[in-house]
Formats: C-alpha cells, structure tokens, sequence
C-alpha cells in the first residue's frame, strides 16, 4: 500500500500524519568553517556552550561570565567537559571593576542600565539587584594570544548592549578570527548601547562581512524586529 493510500485510510478515522523533517541546526555551517576554539562571551548559564558543542565535538570553548551565580552554575554545567574553561570576569574596553545590574531574568543582565523601552516589553526582567564584577580587555590577557590557540576561532559576543565596548578591547584577537555571532539590537534596549549599524561599521573595519540573522526576536505586537544574533565572517 502506498504512502498515500495509507495516509487517506488515517484521516478517516480523524487522524493525519506527516513525514518528519528534522530541522537542520542552526549553528551546522560552523563545521564547514572548521572551527576549532570558540570564545563565549556572555556565557550566562553554558546555553551557547552547550548548543555549540553539539556541532563542534572537539572545539575547545572558552567562557565568559562575571555573574558569580550564573558563573557557578555555568561551571557544573559544563563540569564533564574536557575542552572547556570557564572565567568569573566580564570583558571590555577597560580593565576595572564596575557595578553590574543583575536582573531578575539573568539573561537579561547588564552592566549598562536598562531602557525604559525594555523595561515595558520585557516587564518581568525589570526587577534587578546590582553586583560588583571584574571586566578585562580580552586584548591584554596573555592567554589569549591568537597564535597560542587552535584555528580556526570563533568569538560569540552576548552582553546585553555592552558588545561595542567588548570588540573595543579585543581589536587585535578580533584580526585573527575567522566567524563571530554577536547579538545586535535596532532599538535601544540598554542606556547608550551602540545599535546594528554602529556594531556593523565596527566589524567592518576589522575585515568582517556581514552573513546574515541567525534568528531574530521580534515585538509581538507591531511585527518590529528588536534584535538578533548577527553572523560575520572574515573576508
């Protein structure tokens, strides 16, 4: 009996079936690109770490979160992974110690302060408590010398509006990294975050095309895109 005949035979009886086609993940391309070090900034609770890890086996991964709860819980995440190492500071344009918001909804957290217009789509992240952190320019930490890690490297920047002042501080790494994902906002959701086009230029200028949304978020009620993880890869 064929496909067909069966499926007719189904929805007498009131049900349907579909062929199942599994959607392709979303970060497969990274395999093509032989990716071997990824730089997760913004770590939050290992979410990137693990959903990278799942298309890169062998990538060794670098984490960075300055939440110490977010750090700990991001530590017994990934606590069996062997190419993995995790680090309690933020990074920036500056080496110093800074006042961060610690919002109710942890993702949500940031060393800028939250925009009102966040603040009413978003109402359930705007209840928040302030932490002191360490931020570190990526640049000056010996570690992190391109030519001491495996290539090729990707550098995922999720910091809550303080993107710009991340890229600032790693100009020179950045030059030797091949793909970055870097969330990107076109409507001010942190006080005085740089927006798509200003992060776009930034990129730019270090030798990056721009590839396209890997996914976006968007107002539910006008439609309006308010962000989305922008991918740039060397030209």
């Amino acid at each position: 009996m064929s496909h067909r005949s069966i499926r007719k035979l189904f929805q007498k009886t009131g049900f349907d079936f579909h062929r199942h086609r599994p959607e392709p993940n979303k970060l497969a391309w990274l395999r093509a690109l032989n990716v071997q070090t990824v730089l997760d900034v913004g770590a939050n609770i290992g979410q990137f770490a693990r959903e990278v890890r799942a298309v890169l086996p062998t990538a060794f991964i670098y984490s960075f979160e300055p939440l110490k709860s977010c750090f700990d819980e991001l530590s017994r995440n990934m606590l069996t992974d062997r190419n993995f190492k995790a680090y309690n500071f933020a990074l920036g344009a500056a080496n110093e110690t800074v006042t961060m918001n610690k919002s109710a909804y942890s993702p949500s957290s940031s060393i800028l302060a939250m925009s009102k217009s966040h603040k009413d789509l978003f109402p359930q992240t705007q209840n928040s408590s302030q932490e002191e952190i360490a931020i570190k320019r990526l640049d000056d930490i010996a570690e992190f010398d391109p030519a001491k890690l495996n290539r090729e490297i990707l550098v995922k920047i999720d910091t809550q509006g303080f993107e710009e002042k991340v890229i600032r501080g790693a100009t020179k790494f950045l030059k030797q990294t091949k793909v970055m994902i870097v969330e990107n906002s076109y409507l001010p959701l942190y006080e005085g975050q740089a927006l798509f086009d200003g992060i776009y230029q930034q990129l730019k200028a270090l030798g990056f095309a721009y590839h396209g949304s890997l996914q976006q978020k968007v107002n539910p009620k006008s439609g309006e895109i308010l962000f989305e993880d922008s991918f740039f890869v060397r030209d």
